[in-house]
């Protein structure tokens, strides 16, 4: 009759513990969604910069991702999350404990202590092993580690993707310094030829055969050349500045940099459309859609906490009151069965606890979809800034062109006296512009396909990169 009662009783406190419906609200978002191409982008190359052609650049690059301050704390977030996990896997086994203690003790005269014992001062030697083993019958366990496993890939994927966009900021620090570069040349070529025409407006002025007017224009002319040229050396200061910041040296390393040697123009693997296998390159969206593995493993821990907890427990020792005594064979203590938590009334915390695991798979659902949206964005204006600077060098290099011949033409007619320097004033400022313009939309093409390329994952391969 006892026996029939504790079979009913079973199956009625599993029923009272069984764990609420609750999933997310959210839902990854699907890919045929996005509108991708079914088409596959060419593959990108792990060191994709080295195709600019510069070793320097290729020696900043490996300087910064050698160690950096980002670098660092993403390699030791990896750490902690495999220190979790390693500890989740501990408590997945048996635990294997030993106690001992040794003191002098007062024993009662009126409790469970028999004479002689009984109201003297002894010693009270205990020393015990203790084994304990938690059967995770309903998986909780188990899904803490498959949660602590995403976790760490997680983790993993964010250094690669930090390895990833610190090489692309090195690159295009290092843009921007060649683009310094190249318009303090295009000033320096403008100053040399505005120093000459100011000495041969000097000459014509003592010959008589131009005014202080022209004088005025030429200097002019001369002063905004040498702007340029000062506006150019700022902006490849700030330049060397940040390649210092990112390969983590001092003040002291612009000065050892050497003038850039990029070839602007190299090919970089680019699609005609966004390619299908976007999601497989980012590096970012693949740790994205791993926390979402982690919270929905999180969400089951939690769910599994309604149910019993059963452990294994067992003891083995020694125990007796005298130091001679705690070396018998009769000291020899054991014991063992099992322990059985079984929540039954907790005011609300277990469903609480589990609300906020399923919100906090939403959360992770909500952040993978923006960064699907946003690597598809990325890729899809990275071809159409591409496609629009090359349309713009185009037209740039066809008004360089023409400023240029109109420039040689009024030299011409100032050389045979038919026209006045000033003639040359409006040309000359409109050429500086525009070839300035055309230095500048051929570093923004570089730097459009090198923001491509990042869109496009950089190189990252997800079967080699996933892991630290």
């Amino acid at each position: 009759m006892h026996m029939n009662r504790l079979g009913w009783m079973v199956p009625v406190l599993l029923a009272g513990c069984a764990a609420p419906e609750s999933r997310p609200a959210l839902a990854p978002v699907a890919m045929e969604a996005l509108g991708l191409d079914a088409a596959n982008a060419p593959a990108i190359d792990s060191a994709w910069w080295r195709g600019f052609g510069d070793p320097q650049l290729d020696r900043l690059v490996d300087a910064a991702t050698a160690g950096n301050p980002s670098l660092d704390a993403a390699m030791a977030r990896v750490r902690q999350a495999q220190a979790v996990l390693s500890a989740r896997d501990a408590e997945n086994g048996p635990n294997l404990t030993a106690d001992g203690t040794a003191l002098g003790q007062r024993l009662s005269g009126r409790y469970t202590i028999p004479p002689p014992y009984a109201g003297t001062v002894r010693f009270v030697g205990t020393a015990q092993a203790n084994l304990d083993w938690n059967l995770d019958l309903f998986g909780r366990q188990r899904a803490a580690i498959e949660g602590a496993t995403a976790s760490v890939r997680a983790a993993g994927l964010d250094l690669s993707a930090a390895r990833m966009m610190l090489a692309g900021s090195v690159v295009q620090t290092y843009l921007d310094l060649s683009r310094a570069e190249q318009e303090a040349a295009v000033a320096q070529r403008a100053i040399a030829a505005r120093e000459n025409s100011v000495r041969l407006t000097q000459v014509r002025i003592r010959n008589r055969l131009s005014s202080k007017l022209d004088a005025e224009a030429v200097g002019t002319l001369l002063s905004q050349a040498r702007e340029e040229l000062v506006r150019a050396q700022g902006a490849s200061m700030l330049a060397a500045n940040g390649l210092a910041a990112l390969v983590g040296r001092g003040a002291d390393f612009p000065a050892t940099l050497t003038p850039t040697r990029l070839a602007l123009d190299a090919a970089l693997p680019l699609p005609s459309r966004v390619p299908a296998d976007l999601l497989a390159r980012r590096p970012d969206v693949l740790a994205a859609r791993s926390r979402i593995d982690a919270a929905a493993a999180g969400r089951q821990v939690a769910r599994r906490a309604f149910y019993p907890n059963v452990n294994l427990t067992a003891l083995a020792g020694l125990q007796a009151i005298g130091i001679g005594n705690l070396f018998s064979l009769d000291a020899g203590t054991a014991g063992g069965g099992a322990a059985v938590h079984l929540p039954l009334f907790d005011n609300g915390r277990l469903r609480a606890d589990l609300a906020g695991a399923t919100a906090a798979e939403d959360l992770a659902i909500a952040d993978y979809n923006g960064r699907v949206i946003g690597a598809v964005r990325e890729a899809a204006d990275g071809l159409a800034r591409i496609r629009s600077v090359d349309a713009q060098r185009v037209q740039a290099a066809a008004v360089v062109r023409g400023f240029a011949e109109t420039g040689r033409l009024n030299g011409l007619r100032v050389s045979s006296g038919l026209s006045s320097r000033l003639d040359l004033v409006d040309n000359d400022v409109r050429l500086l512009d525009a070839e300035l313009g055309a230095a500048n939309l051929l570093h923004d093409a570089a730097a459009a396909r090198v923001q491509l390329v990042l869109a496009l994952g950089g190189g990252f391969d997800p079967v080699q990169d996933s892991n630290p």
